[in-house]
């Protein structure tokens, strides 16, 4: 058989002709430069912001700045295993974290990898960490309470669910202790909790595991732990992630308690990674999207309608002051985006007043309106006649001779103030809240010796439940004080303070 070379030709090129060799330039790209947790990759013009990123050795990046001609990447592994000139794959993924019941009772880092050595957690889905908030018309008004179980909180700045109330305050006055008791306080109650510790030693978060494993917090309790050891990105990344963790539970209906501890250190590490990325900044060298940062964030936090499954997100973001300055820039920032914010006072704290709450600068904007009817019987002026106590309080440190009406109002602040300390961990039901609340309103402690307020209260409410539970079950069934529960409340209350006074 003769083959003629015209013939070989066109065949050639015919084949040429159909040829299509498959080369996706815009998919892998290289190294240019790393260094302090940031690479910035040339050569991925289609990556996506906030996109996963695969380098050598199994270390991935998140994509945080779109340049015209590279992206800069962060990196959520030891920068020591990517070197200049590396090629770099994209995932084509958002970053995700894995969500579900699974995680429940486990301690877990900002990519929800076990920490705890108990081994590998296999959950059945996951969530992207960056969503948008729920829309207007998705959202319910907030009229559920969350009991804390501590009395000044429910009693003056009550939190329902889906609320975003702040805790502010400087350093050792008591802000953690205040989530970790609420957390304890959700036993039983059908909420699920979140702690998410950002920037904390890897001892103290030990400790809070312990405290929660104790009280038997941990079944109902995820924490992820963010240490200060860690790189600045899985700081960054770590309240989103619990965020995207809470958001499951919420749209299977179920109420969450989430804990930020604490957004200072969070913006930190973002201010870190802003100016590592070149990005130009702002007041006190945070970049000018700090707030956007903490808003994204604390907005996915509410409480959902009924016919959108009627579950709750509801916040405690911690923020740290300066020497009591909240009109710094992230305590006011984060003052403007959630519903009121627990002011924790140094000098209160060091006088020996716990919890160290400031009742004046203290304010919740939504919490009344989901307040029980019993708490709000006992506890309505309560908060003015701290507010007269604390004034009268400043003047009369410049007078000797005080008239009785001045000598009453001190005595009841004070008994006030003594009945409102509460240790840690020693969390209060409705009716023992209530219980006190009564007692104080009615002036009955006003001539007590303020050291042994707690004692008889104490005293006082095991009597009295000892003879008439079926009072106190009522207070915690109907959620108000009825009036023949009241008529037997203040027949045994006088005759207790007028025994003891004999």
């Amino acid at each position: 058989m003769k083959i003629h070379a015209n013939e070989i030709s066109a065949l050639i090129k015919e084949q040429i002709k159909n040829y299509r060799h498959k080369i996706d330039s815009n998919d892998v790209g290289t190294v240019v430069s790393v260094g302090d947790g940031i690479a910035n990759v040339y050569g991925l013009e289609k990556a996506m912001l906030g996109e996963l990123l695969l380098f050598p050795n199994e270390v991935y990046g998140m994509v945080m700045n779109l340049d015209s001609d590279s992206v800069g990447v962060v990196l959520l592994g030891n920068d020591n295993l990517v070197k200049e000139g590396d090629l770099v794959n994209r995932t084509k993924m958002v970053m995700e974290v894995p969500v579900g019941e699974e995680l429940l009772g486990r301690v877990v880092n900002s990519l929800g990898q076990a920490i705890d050595g108990l081994g590998e957690i296999k959950t059945k889905s996951r969530r992207p960490i960056e969503v948008i908030a729920p829309g207007v018309i998705k959202r319910k008004s907030v009229d559920t309470p969350l009991e804390t179980g501590i009395t000044m909180i429910d009693a003056m700045t009550p939190i329902g669910r889906g609320q975003r109330e702040l805790i502010i305050g400087d350093r050792q006055t008591g802000k953690t202790a205040i989530a970790i008791d609420a957390i304890i306080n959700q036993k039983d109650k059908g909420v699920i909790c979140i702690y998410v510790a950002i920037g904390q030693k890897n001892s103290t978060v030990a400790q809070i595991v312990d405290k929660l494993k104790r009280h038997k917090a941990m079944d109902y309790t995820i924490v992820m732990s963010a240490s200060a050891s860690e790189p600045a990105p899985l700081l960054y990344v770590a309240p989103y992630a619990g965020c995207a963790m809470a958001e499951e539970f919420m749209y299977q209906g179920k109420d969450v308690l989430i804990v930020y501890d604490d957004l200072s250190k969070h913006a930190v590490a973002y201010r870190t990674l802003s100016l590592l990325l070149k990005r130009a900044p702002g007041r006190e060298a945070y970049p000018g999207d700090v707030f956007y940062l903490h808003s994204r964030l604390l907005e996915r936090a509410c409480k959902l309608a009924p016919e959108f499954g009627g579950g709750s997100i509801t916040a405690l973001p911690i923020v740290e002051t300066q020497s009591g300055d909240i009109s710094a820039y992230i305590p006011t920032n984060v003052i403007s985006i959630t519903d009121g914010q627990i002011f924790l006072q140094a000098d209160l704290f060091n006088a020996g007043q716990r919890p160290a709450i400031d009742s004046g600068l203290s304010v919740s904007r939504v919490g009344g309106d989901a307040q029980f009817k019993a708490t709000k019987q006992v506890a309505r002026a309560l908060k003015i006649e701290l507010a007269s106590y604390l004034e009268m309080k400043s003047f009369s440190q410049f007078g000797s001779d005080l008239d009785a009406s001045t000598l009453a109002i001190l005595n009841h602040g004070e008994a006030l103030m003594a009945m409102l300390k509460q240790k840690q961990y020693n969390v209060y039901q409705l009716d023992k809240q209530v219980f006190d609340l009564y007692v104080a309103k009615n002036n009955y402690l006003d001539n007590l010796d303020k050291n042994n307020v707690r004692k008889v209260l104490d005293k006082a409410y095991d009597e009295f439940k000892a003879t008439n539970s079926n009072v106190l079950n009522n207070i915690n069934k109907n959620k108000e004080i009825k009036a023949e529960d009241e008529a037997v409340l203040a027949k045994e209350m006088k005759a207790f303070f007028e025994n003891l006074n004999q």
